[in-house]
Order: C-alpha cells, then structure tokens, then sequence
C-alpha cells in the first residue's frame, strides 16, 4: 500500500527514474495492483523478471476490462502483463517469465506485441510450450540473443531446427532437461554461428556424435563457444567427445561433464591438450577417472587382479619399478594453469598418487575433492601447497583424513571462507581449533555427521570466528542441530 500514497509514489520514482532492471523473481503473492504502482515508478525499465510468480491467464479480457483500472488486487494476471509489454514494448529487451506455467497461445500473443524486440527471453520450465509456439516465437522475434528452454519437456528436435534457422543470432541458448531433444536435432546447432554458451545438460539420448559434426561443418570457424554443459548426458561416450574437444578452441572456459559416466582418461588427456584456457572443469561422478589419466600417461598393461592398488600401477607400467613416484607428462591435469573451479567429486579411482602431483593451481578459488576414499593427509597438504588461493573447498566423506593432515595444511588456506568437512570420520575438535587460528576469513563450515567433533566445540569456533554465518552440524554427538548466526 506504500505506492498508493501520490506523495510516496512520486519520489520512488525519481528515485527510480534510471532504473533499467527489475527483479521480482518468486513473489508468490505478487498481484497486478502492486505490480502496476511499482512498474509506474520504473519508465526506463529494459529487463524484467517476474520467473515462479503466480500468472493467471486468461487472454480474452472480461467485459468492460479497458485498462489498468481493471487491475486485480487479488492475483498478477497475464492480461495485465501484456498490457504492460504493449506499453513499453520500445523499451523492453529482457523477459524472464521461467516457471510460470506460460501456454503456448499467451507466448505467441506476447511474441507479436507490436514494436516489441526481444533480446533475451527465460522460459525454464514452461512445461506446456509446444514446439509450434517456439517457432512461431522465432519468426516474431528474430533479434533474440539468449534463449532459456530448459525443462520445457514437449519441445521436440523440430524446436532446436526453428531455433536455429530463425535466432541467426543467438549467442545464450539451454536446452536443459529436453528428454525428447536427440542426436538429429543437434544437427542444426551448426547454423548458430554466434552461439557463446550451450547448456544441454540432462539430455539423456544426445550423444554428442552429431554435435561435433554440427560444429565441424560451419564454414569456417566453429562458433566462439565459452561455456558448454553436456553433463548428466549419459549416452556421452569417448569417441563422440575426442571428435567435439578439438572444435571448441581456444574459446571454451567452462566445461561441465558430471555424470557422464562413460567417460574415461582418454577424454580427460584431450581436455588437457586442447582445451588449457578452461577456468571451470567439472567432471563429478566420472568414476572411470584413473590416476594415469590424470598424470597424463599411458594406459598401463592388465596385470593380475589383487585388489585396486593405483600406486603399485603407476610405478610398475607407467614409469618402471625404479620410479615410485611418476610425473606429470605433457596430457595432464596441470597443463589447466588457468583453472579457477574444478570438480573431481566421487572419482573414487583417484589417489594421491596423482591428485598430489597435478592439484597445483595458484588461481584456482574452487575445488571438489568430496567421495574420494583413498585421498589421504598427504595428499590433502600437496592440494594445499598447490592451491593457495582456495575460498570455497568440499571435502565430505573423505575418511582417511585426520587432525594432523588439517594441523599442516590449514595455514595454506587464508582465503579460504566456504568449507565441507561433512562425514570425515576421523576429525576432531582438534581441527576445528586448527581451521579457527588459520582460516580468519572462513563463512561457511559443514561438519554434519563427524562423530568426533561435539556441539561444545562447534560453539567454540563460532565464538572464535564472529563472522562464520552458518555452521552445519546435524547428527553429532546425538544432535541434530543447524547453527545459524
């Protein structure tokens, strides 16, 4: 009710008078009422979301329904929302209308609004669309630079085909969670000669096969592509990536291939050779990830089967029984000198062995080491003397660690502010005095689940260190608690 005072109303906006972005994302009570006295005061307004409100819609308006006087105090209604767009439609460029339950007839009543040039438009989980709506939205609004259609579960192939021969200019487009989205579509990402960053995460029956022919055809250089996300795709196999790593260039800074479990060391070595400008790599649950992978040697020889014993196989087949301890060749993780985030989560295969010869990154702020069970304390102080410059670091269910890896590894970590310790059995409160006198910058500590550290001293360290907002700490000692200050 503040807007509905003139007085008030009219120095919020000038106040707001150069206001361009608006957000009010998951208002679930917002209704047209509020939303008219707030979007009065904002006349330069160029990107707008309104993504998981309550929209209504009812495209025919009722009798006598002229204008904003007609606003429903009660719910936020599309009617009302198209009005709006008609009225700024010279203005508008971005429109966030994700979770929103939009049906195909209001996004081709809204893609035709006349004077209106979409740049950037979010439809994540519009279940309804259809594929019709999504090419009639290519040809009414052809200037688009980012397309959001993640989990828009109807669109077909047929969706992908529209995209790309109507948006010639689309630079942002994620197709995640698109179940029916398959190799065939893929074929016509080939005509996005612009496309930065690609997002087909969780499109189980893509194999990324004619993707990499897609961009193999363009002629000329393949698009300048920064970000790509193939991950939870698990029809991904090595040979389909071998033949995509080389058409990415050196372009790409973030790659995202978690999950796809397939995946083996021959994919990781030409991550490696071709693609060392990468900030972010992410390759959780690849759990085919051996340590020669990631020292970049060859594959060594079967031997007899006793057990999985990765240092044994490293000394004998690698390097030869006289070198216990080989080196980082030319294919290995340490030619990523630019990586900022890195995501080793559950590769259960890795040891030492590698992690403590390739993990030394000085600007890498971001690391996931979490559901290793071989990491030890040696490995964790090499990751420390390799990373200095950690802020955010996962650890959880790495149960071989203990206080004294902590004792000689926090001092490295002054940065460090965001911190997964969760299930590390073997941790004490020893440690958390050790991360208290080392880590003055830390915000975020998950202890839950560590049998030998108790809310005594979990309340010891949050007295120790004011500016930790939340310690985690279920299931310890009996309790089931969340510290939060």
């Amino acid at each position: 009710m503040l807007l509905a005072q003139p007085e008030i109303a009219q120095r919020v906006q000038q106040a707001l008078s150069g206001l361009l972005e608006l957000n009010l994302a998951g208002l679930r009570d917002l209704a047209d009422l509020s939303f008219n006295r707030l979007s009065s005061c904002t006349p330069s307004l160029e990107r707008l979301s309104l993504a998981y409100c309550c929209l209504t819609f009812e495209l025919v308006p009722a009798q006598g329904s002229t204008g904003p006087q007609d606003s429903s105090p009660s719910h936020l209604s599309f009617r009302n929302l198209l009005r709006f767009v008609k009225e700024r439609a010279g203005r508008l460029h971005a429109l966030d209308l994700s979770g929103t339950g939009l049906p195909p007839q209001a996004l081709q009543a809204l893609g035709q609004v006349a004077g209106l040039q979409l740049q950037e438009l979010g439809l994540h989980s519009c279940r309804d669309l259809s594929t019709d709506a999504v090419t009639a939205l290519c040809h009414q609004q052809p200037g688009l630079t980012s397309l959001d259609l993640s989990g828009c579960s109807e669109l077909s192939d047929r969706a992908l085909l529209a995209v790309s021969r109507g948006l010639r200019h689309l630079q942002h487009l994620s197709l995640r969670k698109l179940q029916r989205l398959t190799d065939a579509g893929c074929t016509a990402l080939g005509g996005l000669w612009e496309l930065q960053s690609l997002d087909m995460a969780e499109c189980c029956l893509v194999s990324g096969r004619e993707l990499a022919r897609a961009l193999g055809s363009v002629h000329g250089a393949p698009p300048p592509l920064a970000s790509l996300s193939l991950a939870y795709c698990s029809s991904l196999k090595d040979a389909s990536v071998l033949s995509l790593i080389p058409l990415l260039g050196p372009s790409l800074r973030v790659l995202d291939l978690s999950s796809c479990v397939a995946l083996t060391n021959r994919t990781l070595q030409a991550i490696c050779i071709y693609l060392t400008h990468l900030s972010v790599l992410c390759l959780a649950w690849c759990k085919e990830l051996r340590d020669w992978g990631l020292l970049g040697l060859g594959e060594p020889s079967e031997e007899p089967t006793q057990g999985p014993e990765p240092h044994r196989e490293l000394e004998h087949q690698a390097l030869g029984p006289k070198d216990p301890s080989p080196q980082p060749q030319g294919s290995s993780l340490f030619m990523l000198q630019s990586l900022q985030e890195l995501d080793l989560t559950a590769c259960s295969k890795l040891t030492d062995a590698s992690l403590a010869k390739v993990l030394q990154f000085p600007q890498l702020r971001q690391l996931s080491l979490s559901l290793l069970p071989a990491l030890t304390d040696k490995g964790l102080v090499a990751v420390a003397r390799g990373c200095p410059s950690l802020e955010r670091l996962a650890l959880s269910h790495c149960n071989l660690l203990s206080d004294d890896g902590w004792t000689q590894a926090a001092n490295f970590w002054p940065r460090l502010q965001h911190l997964n310790l969760s299930s590390c059995c073997q941790l004490t409160e020893q440690t958390l005095d050790t991360i208290g006198q080392a880590c003055k910058q830390i915000q975020m500590l998950d202890v839950a689940m560590c049998p030998g550290i108790s809310m005594a001293a979990v309340r010891r360290f949050q007295a120790q260190l004011p500016q930790v907002t939340c310690v985690q700490s279920r299931f310890m000692g009996g309790a089931d608690l969340t510290l939060t200050l």
